[in-house]
């Protein structure tokens, strides 16, 4: 019986697929990398800090994306936790970090460390902190 399952293992991403990240199409924008192709979506996104801590997501469960320009983006999560992303430019630009989170396609978020925020260009994605 179980030879006879082992070859449904590998389908649809399940134990003993081939695929990893590697195989997905995706734009590194240095504080945050979303999917490229237009019907990928991302099943959870990693949320990482400076100092190594990271948090992974499932996108499913975030019940209400909010932007606002002052305060950045909030992820109300289900069971009532509150995530927020701090910096400038979060929905500016080709592929704004907020329109792509709505739509599930990005797979991690990190904090920029102070140098590297000094050094990017006006217009670039920033993230300056994340709160969970």
């Amino acid at each position: 019986m179980a030879d006879e399952l082992r070859k449904y293992l590998g389908r649809n991403g399940g134990p003993g697929a081939d695929a990893d990240e590697s195989d997905v199409e995706s734009d590194d924008f240095g504080s945050f990398c979303a999917l490229r192709g237009i019907k990928e979506r991302a099943v959870c996104v990693e949320l990482r800090k400076k100092n190594g801590d990271i948090l992974a997501v499932n996108l499913g469960w975030i019940e209400k994306f909010q932007f606002e320009p002052s305060e950045g983006i909030t992820l109300h999560a289900a069971g009532g936790q509150k995530i927020r992303i701090k910096g400038r430019n979060l929905n500016a630009g080709g592929r704004p970090l907020f329109q792509n989170l709505c739509r599930h396609r990005v797979l991690w978020v990190m904090e920029t460390d102070r140098p590297a925020n000094l050094k990017a260009a006006v217009d670039e994605t920033v993230i300056e902190q994340i709160d969970w």
